[in-house]
């Protein structure tokens, strides 16, 4: 068996090149930027007002000093007067600021009768309450770099700037195929030694979060040539995962299958708990290559070896370059006895008070128990071998993704 960290570096020494393409500004949300964006425009693209109120001559102003209104001026109108000293013009927020005015006095700062206004403050500096064309942004500028992670806030400035098709890196498509004859679906009610497929959109659910273009191909029986078919379609994606049938069982067909189709192995378990027996492979078909997952039946043991190993390669494939799963350390609410010869990720829950970080192991029953699972919001890890973690003790815990 070879180590996690050896694991994760024989998936990384196969991924392949990082793909661009365009996408609608429309489904930009989530996706990284492959290419700088430059705008097209200055903004604000003229000077502009910031609030509501008068433009006038900053040297004019004094206390109560009452100038003549040239005329109003509305957000989206454009002046057709130049101000003059003793005069002003009435303008709305946005609205570009009329030649000759060095600066708005805000509306409440005023008093109206019919065509003047009187001044009520004293003085008023150059520039204020106005914001110059190009100030935040000017033509031909770089507004956004490769790399960026574009987020509601990136997606208002493309609009801005109009860049309506964005260049993004591709979303690996990602097929999932669930093994098992015992496996009926989520919408039938198991018969005796039947169990619903929770790993499938478990699978499904985590590479769509993650940002792959994700798929399911259903429940793959414990035939091989059944199971053949599905794998023959899953290997038209980027990545394949298999859940279940990579153990040592006599039913356990998924590593012959996958050579039947010329899959080379990488490697086949690993020293970790949960998810000792993970395969990994890789298909090549003239330029076209699939990574290729099988990971463990138990839902647990799927989760984990995603967020370790599937994740990352997402992760990498999408542009992005931040830690899947983050690390952290807190200290232990409770005793914890670790027993086996591997390194163990356990459910738990992770808490923080007084700035202080704290984790306690959760009643996990197994593999299989989803329903602890769905308490937790962390991975404490311990080390292989038999020892007692006592209270107060700092360990290493990552956090599961929300």
């Amino acid at each position: 068996m070879i180590s996690i960290e050896q694991a994760l570096e024989q998936i990384m020494a196969r991924l392949p090149e990082c793909r661009s393409t365009w996408c609608a500004l429309d489904n930009a949300l989530g996706h990284v930027l492959a290419e700088d964006v430059q705008s097209d425009i200055d903004s604000p693209p003229y000077d502009k007002s910031l609030v509501d109120g008068y433009a006038v001559i900053a040297d004019d102003i004094t206390l109560d000093i009452t100038l003549s209104v040239l005329e109003d001026v509305l957000a989206g109108q454009i002046p057709t007067q130049t101000i003059q000293p003793g005069t002003a013009i009435q303008i709305m927020t946005g609205a570009p600021l009329p030649e000759g005015a060095s600066a708005v006095v805000m509306i409440e700062q005023t008093s109206r009768n019919q065509q003047d206004v009187t001044i009520h403050q004293e003085t008023i500096k150059s520039e204020t309450n106005i914001m110059r064309q190009a100030t935040s942004l000017s033509k031909g500028e770089t507004v956004l770099s490769a790399g960026k992670f574009i987020r509601p806030i990136e997606v208002g400035i493309l609009a801005e700037i109009g860049c309506t098709k964005v260049p993004v890196y591709q979303q690996p498509k990602l097929a999932i195929i669930s093994t098992g004859d015992e496996l009926v679906e989520a919408t039938k009610t198991p018969q005796a030694g039947q169990i619903r497929n929770s790993n499938g959109p478990l699978l499904q659910a985590l590479a769509t979060s993650h940002g792959a273009d994700a798929h399911s191909l259903g429940i793959g029986v414990d035939n091989f040539e059944a199971l053949s078919d599905l794998v023959a379609t899953g290997l038209e994606s980027d990545i394949l995962i298999l859940s279940g049938g990579v153990s040592a069982g006599v039913k356990d067909l998924v590593p012959a299958v996958l050579r039947q189709h010329g899959v080379e192995q990488v490697f086949h378990k690993l020293n970790l708990k949960p998810g000792k027996p993970l395969w990994f492979g890789i298909f090549s078909s003239g330029k076209h290559q699939t990574m290729v997952f099988g990971l463990p039946g138990n839902p647990v043991s799927s989760l984990v070896c995603f967020l370790l190993f599937v994740a990352p390669v997402i992760s990498k494939l999408t542009g992005k370059t931040s830690a899947c799963l983050r690390e952290t350390t807190a200290s232990l609410k409770t005793d914890f006895q670790q027993r086996g010869d591997r390194p163990t990720y356990f459910p738990a829950q992770l808490t923080e008070h007084g700035g202080n970080r704290y984790v306690t192991p959760l009643a996990w029953k197994g593999s299989a128990d989803q329903q602890t699972l769905s308490k937790a919001n962390a991975l404490a890890f311990f080390q292989a071998g038999n020892q007692l973690y006592q209270t107060g003790e700092e360990i290493t815990v990552f956090e599961i993704p929300s």
